[in-house]
């Protein structure tokens, strides 16, 4: 019988998010790196398989590849394909990448794919990211839409100043496209920041212009359903909800378990583990979770 991990507040861990890279192929003026600041080398692909096939002998049924930008690692598919067949794949991509990898991703068993896209316009996508590859994005978006890695989630971290204005641009290019979901993220920073906005006066202009409201299971989540466009507000910021509902554990980069997304102080590391000491570590981890608002 497949054992199910439990944190003390009771808590199932059933979705694993591992960081695959801290390299990045943009400068987002925002970026906190998942918390992730001078790590050590990054995991082998055989380190992050042990990871995966330990996983799931506890039950994970999902998992999330993230960076950085994960794209950039050569040995992507080899990662990819080695996912366990009861575990459900998906990935953060900038896109940037993903209209040349999209089909070779689809091939290789990912499922779907959540892009980092903060601007439709070119200018203020430059502003935000560095770069200006806009064109390459939108791409991928579409090329990911063509093969099948759907829904497509794209994930818009709201700036205050910055593209704030631009939600209902957004709304009208994910309306009527079922595969196309928008999620509208508060920028998490573990200090002040002046793009910070608080999305409070947006979520309830989204409640009150939706026909539908639902709760989705992941840190019950809403996902609000307005002229034909599904919109999701993600905010893990003085969020009890967010924390009593999280059912992740994280991987970082240099392979440390890292039970909490706001906390950087009590990771467990796990290079040259395998087998039953890296069990023994994925239960520690699992045991140091709390949630960090209460």
């Amino acid at each position: 019988m497949t054992e199910t991990l439990k944190d003390p507040c009771g808590r199932p861990v059933t979705n694993l998010r591992i960081s695959l890279t801290s390299r990045c192929n943009l400068s987002c003026i925002y970026c906190h790196a998942e918390g992730e600041k001078n790590p050590e080398s990054e995991m082998s692909a055989d380190e992050i398989i042990a990871i995966m096939q330990t996983a799931a002998k506890f039950g994970i049924r999902s998992i999330k590849f993230t960076g950085g930008e994960p794209l950039i690692r050569p040995d992507i598919l080899q990662i990819i394909r080695a996912v366990p067949n009861e575990i459900e794949a998906s990935i953060t991509t900038n896109g940037i990448l993903l209209a040349d990898m999209a089909a070779d991703l689809k091939a290789a068993g990912l499922r779907r794919v959540n892009v980092s896209l903060d601007s439709l316009n070119p200018t203020t996508y430059k502003k935000i990211t560095g770069s200006d590859r806009l064109g390459e994005v939108l791409a991928g978006i579409d090329a990911a839409l063509k093969v099948g890695l759907t829904p497509v989630k794209l994930n818009m971290v709201v700036l205050a100043g910055i593209n704030d204005n631009e939600i209902d641009d957004f709304l009208a290019y994910v309306r009527n496209n079922h595969n196309l979901v928008l999620q509208l993220i508060e920028l998490m920073h573990f200090n002040d920041c002046e793009y910070h906005g608080d999305l409070n006066n947006l979520e309830t202009s989204l409640a009150a212009r939706s026909e539908q409201i639902l709760t989705r299971r992941m840190h019950h989540r809403k996902k609000y359903c307005l002229d034909g466009a599904e919109v999701e507000v993600v905010r893990p910021l003085h969020n009890t909800e967010f924390c009593a509902f999280c059912n992740r554990l994280r991987v970082t980069s240099d392979g440390k378990l890292k039970p909490c997304l706001l906390r950087t102080d009590n990771h467990v590391a796990t290079r040259g583990k395998k087998g039953a000491e890296l069990e023994a570590l994925f239960r520690e981890a699992v045991a140091r979770r709390e949630p960090f608002f209460k």
